[in-house]
């Protein structure tokens, strides 16, 4: 495994090493000695292709995440939302997949959304921090300002995820995290 930074503080691109024949594969996803990170929750989501979950975060015990594709692609972006963070507002959007064996950790105080665009795609998370629904909350996928660039138009998105506030009503409501 090795670490890059990003050009935003504390967001870590992870490449794993990708042990392939003809059997099969085997990747070791997390290694405390590298990423020294204390994770206390985990879960899996899958999404059918061209499904757009996010951009979701959580206002109090926010969470920083440590995303793995264990199955298909997607493209995976964050913004930041700290409030004293010199790239507050700015996103980052990088290509997650089985083959390429690439993960992100994303620290706390950014909201999350991916794309996915195989059939079948499983994301495995390790979390530092419990779910707590009652302080979810999202910025909506299209937001002008942020303007991020999905691969397609037509997309999937669940109820919530369309009905999510402005990166405006953010700032205006929160000031950041």
């Amino acid at each position: 495994m090795k670490i890059y930074k990003t050009k935003i503080k504390g967001l870590l691109i992870i490449k794993q090493k990708n042990n392939v024949d003809n059997r099969g594969s085997l990747r070791e996803t997390h290694n405390q000695k590298i990423l020294n990170k204390k994770f206390i929750f985990e879960y899996c989501t899958s999404s059918r292709k061209n499904v757009l979950r996010g951009f979701h975060f959580q206002t109090k015990f926010q969470q920083a995440k440590y995303v793995n594709v264990i199955k298909g692609k997607i493209l995976d972006v964050v913004i930041d939302l700290r409030r004293k963070s010199k790239t507050f507002g700015k996103s980052f959007k990088i290509i997650l997949s089985k083959k390429n064996a690439i993960s992100l950790f994303i620290p706390r105080g950014f909201a999350h959304a991916y794309y996915s665009y195989d059939n079948d795609n499983i994301i495995y998370y390790k979390l530092d921090n419990f779910y707590k629904p009652r302080f979810e909350n999202g910025i909506i996928y299209n937001d002008r300002k942020i303007k991020i660039k999905w691969p397609k138009k037509k997309i999937i998105l669940s109820k919530k995820d369309k009905n999510l506030n402005s990166f405006d009503n953010f700032c205006n409501n929160f000031k950041g995290l």
